[in-house]
C-alpha cells in the first residue's frame, strides 16, 4: 500500500457485542468503511471496566475529542493509544504498549482484546472497535493502517430454529428447499417476486443451476441451520430424494420410540386438580410485583394443565429472575388445595435451603406445611419428616434427588416441580415418572438442555416461555476478553467502591486455594478500600462442591449478609442463588464452560435494579473453535430473556445427538435442523392420526 494513501479521516465504528448502560442514537456515520480504504489514525483503548462500559459507539462519537485528549490530558494519555501513519515506533515497542494496555498476544487477532505480530504487520482488535485492524510497518515507520480480516468461522445467522424466514437470509447463505435440497441463497428478485437459489453445476466448468422460487412458496424454503458447511445438492438429482427418504424413515422410527415413552402417561387419567380459589387468590396477593404478560399466559397454561384429567408434563423456560419460582409456588398452592402433596427437587442443598426460606415465608399463615429433606437435615428430624410425608402431614417437600429414594413414601403425591431441570439426569426424571406415573410434572429452566428442546420442538412436551423481563430489570453488560489480572483488580475495585459484592468463578477445586492466594496478591497491588492506610483486603470467601455442606451453607449465608465481599467459587454457584447486591461476575477461564452454564452463571447477577457486569475471560492457548463459538453466542445474546435463544444456539453448536440421549448423531445436519424437526413433528402427528397426511412433504 502506498504511503500517501494514509490521509483519510478516522472511521466511525459500529457497535458489536457490547452492552452499554444506555441506548445511544443511531449515527449516519457508523457504517463500516470499505476494506480497501486506508486510515490516517487508529485509537486503541486500554482494557479497563470504565472503557468497556463506554462501548464502541461512545468512542466513535468522541473520536476527535479523544484524539486531542490523548495528547493533552494525563489520564487519557495513560488510557488511549493513538496510532498514526508516519509514526516512528518499533513494531516490538508497539506490541509492548499493547501488552501494557491489557491486550493479549495471539497468532491472529480473532477476538477483541487480542493482537498479533507477524513480520512487518501488527494486527490488533481494539475493545473500542467492531473488527481487527492491521498496522503495516516499513522499518520503524508506520506506512499504512487498514481494516483487517475477520477470520471467523461461518456463523449461523438464525436465532430461532423454526421461526426464521428466508427473507432474513443474507446472500451467500445456505438454504433448504423441501423438494430440491440444499443450495446457496442468491437474494430476491423483487420485480418478479422470486427467491433465487443456486445449486451445484451439472458438470465441471459450467454455471450453477439456478432455481427461482415464487414468493407464494416461501413456506417450502428455510434457512439451513447446522454447524458445518453442508453439501450443496444437484438440482433434479437423486441424492436429495434418497437423503430425505432415509431421514423420514429414521424420524418415523424415532417418533414411535418417543411416543412409547409417553403413551402410558397419555393414557393415564387422574382426578383434576381444581384447587381452592380463596387460597390461590391469597397467594397471588402476596406477590409484591406486577405480573408480566408472559407470566399471566404461563400461569393460565399451567392451571389449565392441572385442571385437565391428563397428567401435566410442562417445561417453564425463562431467564433467572423472570418469575419461574413464583409460578411454581402458585402451582404448588393449587395442588395442595386439591388435597395433594408437592415434591420440589433442587440440584443442591444450598438451593434447597433458599427455596425453604422463600416457600415458608410465602405460605406463612396458610394451611400449607413446608418441609425440607437433604443431607443437612439432622437425623432426629429426618425420621419425623419422613413420617409426616408418609401420613400426609407434610404438604410441600423440598429436597435434592434424595427425596426420590425408595424408602421415602408419599401419601398422595400430585405434583413434582423440578427446579433447574438441566441439572438432573434422564434416569432421575424418568424414575420419578415411573414411580408416580399419575403425577403432574413442572420443570423449570433458564436454558433447557438439547434433549429437552428436542422433545418440545417435536411437540412431545409442552413449553411455556417467559421472555419479558420485569420492568425493574436492566441488561447485564457482558464482556468476553483475554485474561488480565489488571482487569480483574479494576473490576473488583469498581464494584466494591459502590458497595457491591463480586462473584469470581474458578472451576477447579484442586487449585482454588492457590487462586485465593493469587487474588489476594492482585488486590494488594492497589487498595480496594478508600482512605485506609494500609488498605485492608476485602473478605474473600471460598465455596466448592467438596466442602462440608454445613460450611458451604454457612459461607453462603455470610455472603448473603454482606460479611463476605468476594465469593470465589466453582460452578456450584450456577443455580438458584439470589443475592441482589452481587452485581459483578468474573469468570477466570470461560473456555471451560458450556453455553448454558455460562448463561446460568451470568444470571447470578443483575437481580435488582443496579447495573451489573459480567467478564468472561479466556486464555488464547485454550481457545478452540467451539469455545470461540460459545463465547461469541454468549456476547451476542446478552439481552434480557435470551435463555431460550441461547439454548437453541447451544443445540446448534453441540449437535442434536440422539433425542433419547444415548449417542451422538449428525443425521439432522444432512437436511438442516429446521427441516429435521418439521419431519419429526409430522411423523409424530401421522402416527397419532394416521388418516392425516402431511400436505407439505411428499
Amino acid at each position: 500500500m502506498e504511503k500517501g494513501a494514509c490521509q483519510t479521516k478516522h472511521p466511525m465504528y459500529r457497535m458489536l457485542f457490547m452492552a452499554t448502560r444506555e441506548e445511544l442514537p443511531a449515527s449516519p456515520f457508523l457504517a463500516d468503511p470499505p476494506k480497501t480504504r486506508p486510515l490516517s489514525k487508529l485509537i486503541v483503548a486500554r482494557i479497563t471496566p470504565q472503557n468497556l462500559e463506554r462501548g464502541v459507539l461512545w468512542f466513535s462519537e468522541h473520536a476527535r475529542e479523544l484524539a486531542h485528549a490523548a495528547r493533552s490530558h494525563p489520564w487519557w494519555r495513560n488510557n488511549l493509544l493513538v496510532i498514526e501513519c508516519d509514526l516512528i515506533i518499533r513494531p516490538s515497542e508497539l506490541s509492548r504498549r499493547l501488552l501494557d494496555f491489557g491486550y493479549d498476544h495471539a497468532q491472529r487477532a480473532l477476538n477483541r482484546g487480542l493482537y498479533a505480530h507477524r513480520g512487518g504487520i501488527v494486527e490488533v482488535w481494539p475493545i473500542n472497535a467492531d473488527r481487527p485492524y492491521a498496522i503495516e510497518f516499513e522499518g520503524n515507520s508506520i506506512i499504512a493502517i487498514y481494516l483487517g480480516e475477520l477470520h471467523e468461522q461461518q456463523k449461523i445467522s438464525t436465532h430461532q430454529l423454526q421461526q426464521e424466514r428466508i427473507t432474513s437470509l443474507p446472500e451467500g447463505s445456505f438454504a433448504v428447499h423441501e423438494d430440491h435440497g440444499i443450495g446457496i441463497f442468491r437474494g430476491i428478485d423483487s420485480a418478479h417476486e422470486f427467491f433465487i437459489i443456486d445449486y451445484a453445476p451439472p458438470r465441471e466448468g459450467v454455471a450453477p443451476d439456478r432455481l427461482f422460487v415464487p414468493f407464494a412458496q416461501e413456506n417450502r424454503v428455510a434457512p439451513y441451520v447446522g454447524f458445518e458447511n453442508p453439501r450443496v445438492h444437484r438440482l433434479g438429482g437423486a441424492v436429495w430424494e434418497h437423503t430425505k427418504r432415509k431421514i423420514r424413515e429414521e424420524t418415523e422410527k424415532l417418533a414411535r420410540e418417543l411416543l412409547l415413552l409417553y403413551a402410558q402417561r397419555e393414557e393415564t387419567l387422574r382426578p383434576a386438580q381444581s384447587g381452592d380459589a380463596i387460597i390461590e387468590e391469597e397467594v397471588r396477593a402476596r406477590f409484591p410485583f406486577t405480573e408480566t404478560e408472559d407470566q399471566i399466559t404461563a400461569e393460565r397454561e399451567i392451571m389449565a394443565d392441572l385442571a385437565s384429567p391428563k397428567p401435566m408434563d410442562r417445561i417453564l423456560c425463562g431467564d433467572v429472575g423472570f418469575g419461574k419460582t413464583e409460578l411454581a409456588m402458585r402451582a404448588a398452592a393449587r395442588a395442595v388445595a386439591s388435597g395433594n402433596q408437592v415434591a420440589l427437587l433442587a440440584p443442591t442443598t444450598v438451593l434447597v435451603s433458599q427455596h425453604e426460606e422463600i416457600f415458608t415465608r410465602r405460605f406463612e399463615g396458610l394451611p400449607i406445611t413446608v418441609r425440607t429433606l437433604s443431607r443437612l437435615t439432622p437425623p432426629r428430624d429426618r425420621s419425623r419428616i419422613e413420617k409426616e410425608i408418609a401420613t400426609g402431614k407434610a404438604d410441600i417437600i423440598i429436597g435434592t434427588h434424595r427425596i426420590l429414594s425408595p424408602h421415602i413414601l408419599f401419601k398422595n403425591l400430585g405434583l413434582a416441580i423440578i427446579d433447574e431441570e438441566q441439572r438432573f439426569g434422564v434416569k432421575q426424571k424418568e424414575m420419578l415418572k415411573n414411580i408416580h406415573n399419575q403425577i403432574d410434572i413442572l420443570s423449570l429452566s433458564a436454558t433447557p438442555i438439547p434433549r429437552t428442546l428436542q422433545f418440545t420442538l417435536a411437540h412431545l412436551r409442552k413449553i411455556s416461555l417467559l421472555s419479558t423481563p420485569p420492568s425493574e430489570r436492566v441488561p447485564i453488560a457482558t464482556f468476553v476478553l483475554p485474561y488480565s489480572t489488571r482487569l480483574i483488580r479494576d473490576a473488583i475495585v469498581r464494584e466494591l467502591a459502590r458497595g457491591g459484592q463480586v462473584y469470581i468463578l474458578h472451576n477447579r477445586v484442586e487449585t482454588i486455594g492457590h487462586a485465593k492466594e493469587k487474588l489476594e496478591k492482585i488486590l494488594r497491588t492497589k487498595g480496594v478500600i478508600a482512605h485506609a492506610d494500609p488498605p485492608p483486603l476485602p473478605v474473600i470467601g471460598v465455596i466448592h462442591g467438596r466442602m462440608p455442606e454445613r460450611e458451604l451453607v454457612r459461607t453462603m449465608q455470610r455472603f448473603r449478609a454482606g460479611e463476605i465481599n468476594i465469593l470465589l467459587a466453582t460452578t456450584i454457584i450456577e443455580n438458584g442463588l439470589d443475592i441482589s447486591s452481587a452485581n459483578t461476575l468474573i469468570v477466570e477461564d470461560a473456555t471451560r464452560l458450556g453455553l448454558a452454564q455460562a448463561h446460568q452463571l451470568r444470571g447470578r447477577i443483575g437481580r435488582g435494579n443496579a447495573h451489573a457486569f459480567a467478564y468472561f475471560l479466556f486464555r488464547t492457548t485454550r481457545l478452540t473453535d467451539k469455545s470461540r463459538n460459545r463465547l461469541e453466542a454468549l456476547q451476542e445474546y446478552a439481552t434480557l430473556g435470551a435463555g431460550y435463544a441461547l439454548a437453541l444456539r447451544d443445540l446448534e453448536i453441540r449437535g442434536t445427538g440422539n433425542i433419547l440421549g444415548r449417542e451422538q448423531s449428525g443425521t439432522a445436519y444432512k437436511v438442516g435442523l429446521n427441516l429435521y424437526y418439521q419431519m419429526l413433528a409430522e411423523a409424530v402427528e401421522n402416527i397419532n392420526a394416521p388418516h392425516l397426511q402431511s400436505p407439505t412433504l411428499h
